[in-house]
């Protein structure tokens, strides 16, 4: 369970975050969560797909591998990528809301709220929070930037994914994969952007898209579809070293 805390410099003063990646720090899963503000960075590197959350509201998701607990941008401690998704980021912290006044108004203002009980929390190892004097750490201003951009992003990405799936450009997707003669991947749930529906949409509809700035994360998305053959790749050299190991374990 977390155990999230108002962040500040006095009760955490000494708290340090373990910045490696290890499945220890829940860094083994199939996707993560993908937000508009960061498409133009994840469409070169990862597929990122449309899902349904818990509520049943879309959302749109990194996939990092084929199974639920596959992670194939992770390998020896490191994340075999560029660029890392604000989600994985993020770390132990996450932006909540504070009323405080401002201007004689009381107004709900963004605070970072770190979770006590995340496995890169600790004392000992890692990037410290609070600089000894008190003041913000490079690493915490770094996390206060992805923070600002994942709220962002949320927030333009829940009218775009209703503006997209107004239009029925949301559709399935069958993401049926061979590997090899032996190994077959599906994974279900996921949908995309359908390439044929965004084409026969009318001018009107697509200047609406255009100016609210959505059309963008549209072309993205169908551009972050070709991530999915590098995942391929990955998979099979994976799977041909585990086939090289038990047929040298077995003499």
């Amino acid at each position: 369970m977390a155990r999230f805390e108002l962040l500040n410099n006095v009760a955490h003063k000494d708290l340090r975050v373990a910045t490696g990646f290890d499945p220890r720090f829940g860094d083994a899963v199939g996707m993560v969560p993908a937000y508009p503000s960061e498409y133009a960075e994840l469409q070169r590197e990862y597929p990122i797909f449309f899902r349904k959350d818990e509520a049943g509201e879309w959302m749109s998701v990194a996939l990092l591998g084929f199974e639920q607990h596959e992670n194939l941008f992770l390998r020896d401690g490191r994340w075999n990528a560029a660029y890392l998704p604000g989600a994985v980021a993020k770390g132990p912290f996450l932006i909540g809301f504070q009323e405080q006044h401002v201007d004689g108004e009381l107004r709900q203002a963004p605070v970072i709220h770190v979770d006590l009980d995340h496995p890169r929390v600790n004392r000992d190892d890692g990037e410290a929070v609070f600089l000894p004097q008190g003041g913000n750490s490079p690493y915490l201003d770094h996390i206060a930037d992805v923070l600002r951009g994942i709220r962002d992003g949320a927030e333009f990405g829940a009218a775009m994914f209703a503006a997209f799936d107004a239009l029925g450009l949301i559709q399935p997707m069958q993401l049926a994969v061979e590997l090899d003669a032996r190994h077959r991947v599906d994974v279900r749930g996921l949908h995309g952007i359908d390439r044929d529906a965004l084409a026969a949409l009318d001018g009107a509809a697509l200047e609406r898209l255009h100016r609210a700035g959505y059309l963008e994360g549209a072309y993205l998305l169908l551009a972050s579809l070709h991530n999915v053959r590098r995942l391929m790749a990955e998979k099979q050299r994976r799977l041909r070293e585990q086939e090289t190991a038990t047929s040298h374990g077995g003499h």
